[in-house]
């Protein structure tokens, strides 16, 4: 594998690691995509806020202090990520972004760093939803065939039902009217 690859690689893992699932969405967390973009999550956050309108409920929204407190318990501790401080002591309830969200972000900041970062994020997730079609293809197949793998154990069953009787009945020879005087 080249260099560079491998690096795209280890980038893409990366962001795939600040993916999290919050009601039933893949989302990104406001501190993750700041420093994936090379800002003060304040100064993200700032943007964002001035730019309200480009961020509907289903692109952006904020946890709950209890979704907040669930999303925080999946990480290792809550103070460290990576191996950096500013976990722990949030004074806010971040928020988080959407796919759409995050492709939104791309017309509100517009460095270089920002749309590099933008554009493997959006790959990113476009790699989980081709996954998820796959995968979701796959489970209906499975589906499908247990079902007629069910129906045809059954049939397979009264074969073997006949079968026997058949068998059973040849093996214990019906008595037979002699031939012959009878004396």
């Amino acid at each position: 594998m080249a260099k560079a690859e491998l690096q795209t690689l280890i980038a893409e893992q990366k962001i795939l690691n600040r993916i999290y699932v919050v009601r039933k969405q893949k989302v990104m967390i406001d501190r993750d995509l700041a420093e994936m973009y090379g800002v003060e999550t304040k100064v993200f956050n700032q943007s964002v806020k001035r730019n309200k309108e480009r961020f509907p409920k289903d692109f952006m929204f904020t946890l709950t202090e209890k979704e907040w407190n669930n999303l925080r318990s999946q990480f290792v501790t809550s103070s460290l990520q990576d191996g950096k401080a500013g976990w722990g002591g949030a004074r806010y309830r971040p928020n988080v972004f959407t796919e759409q969200g995050v492709s939104m972000l791309s017309s509100i900041l517009n460095s270089k760093t920002a749309i590099e970062v933008n554009i493997r994020i959006i790959r990113v997730f476009t790699r989980l939803r081709e996954y998820t079609l796959t995968h979701t293809e796959i489970l209906m197949q499975l589906a499908k065939l247990e079902k007629e793998v069910k129906g045809n154990s059954r049939d397979i069953e009264n074969i073997f039902t006949v079968l026997r009787e058949l068998i059973g009945q040849q093996s214990a020879p019906k008595p037979r009217n002699r031939i012959g005087f009878k004396i």
